[in-house]
């Protein structure tokens, strides 16, 4: 890893993370890697051919067939993720997948088969990780870690805009209960438990616009990497 540079972007689901680093494979033309999408495809993949999710000898046997790839279609949007070729962003966006991966999540054998996939992502120029123990477990060499809060009830209203801007009936209530339901199974689980590395940079988007937040971290990124100046235009 020490010859590549690596970004990790970790915290809850409606921080911002998504978008701080479309913005930022943007700006840097690096590669990327949405840990959490690894864990939503797999568990559409899972729906899709009908392997049970407790069935964790099959699950890891899929999780070495997929073929996944991310690609920053709009510059302003986030990034787009590619299951064998084919567009399943929106597939893997719900909230039902989103739950089905928060319960295979735990499951050891499936994180060491995904650790693995997640570190082939790792070419120079460099990595921007998005997800919850990128900065932890996954990359604890990074160069640079930063990790997004907010309030849940902010958290919840972001994801209801979002949810019904790409056409889903989502209940706001609803939503807020299984984010906090989400938050607790993933910061109290045993293993790569959500929570920020020792090292890292922690931003509270709760009161902070996008512009804000990235122009924070854009900040932090040149200080880190002095090399990249000539990059913020």
């Amino acid at each position: 890893m020490s010859d590549v540079n690596i970004i990790t972007i970790d915290g809850p689901s409606g921080t911002g993370k998504g978008t701080v680093c479309g913005y930022l494979t943007k700006l840097l033309n690096w590669h990327f890697l949405d840990s959490g999408a690894l864990y939503r495809v797999l568990a559409y993949a899972a729906e899709t051919l009908g392997v049970n999710y407790e069935n964790e000898v099959e699950l890891v046997k899929l999780v070495k067939r997929l073929n996944i790839e991310f690609k920053l279609l709009n510059p302003e949007s986030v990034v787009d993720v590619f299951l064998d070729g084919k567009n399943v962003t929106n597939k893997i966006r719900t909230e039902t997948c989103g739950k089905a991966a928060s319960l295979i999540a735990p499951k050891a054998s499936i994180r060491k088969a995904l650790l693995v996939l997640q570190r082939g992502f790792l070419k120079k120029p460099g990595l921007i990780a998005d997800g919850r123990d990128m900065g932890t477990v996954v990359f604890p060499g990074a160069q640079l870690k930063i990790y997004l809060t907010a309030s849940i009830e902010v958290r919840a209203k972001r994801r209801f805009k979002q949810l019904k801007d790409a056409g889903f009936s989502v209940n706001l209530r609803r939503l807020h209960a299984e984010i906090a339901e989400r938050d607790e199974r993933d910061s109290t689980r045993n293993i790569s438990p959500l929570k920020p590395a020792k090292d890292a940079f922690i931003i509270d988007t709760s009161l902070l616009d996008i512009k804000a937040v990235e122009e924070e971290i854009k900040k932090l990124v040149f200080s880190r990497f002095t090399n990249l100046q000539n990059k913020g235009g």
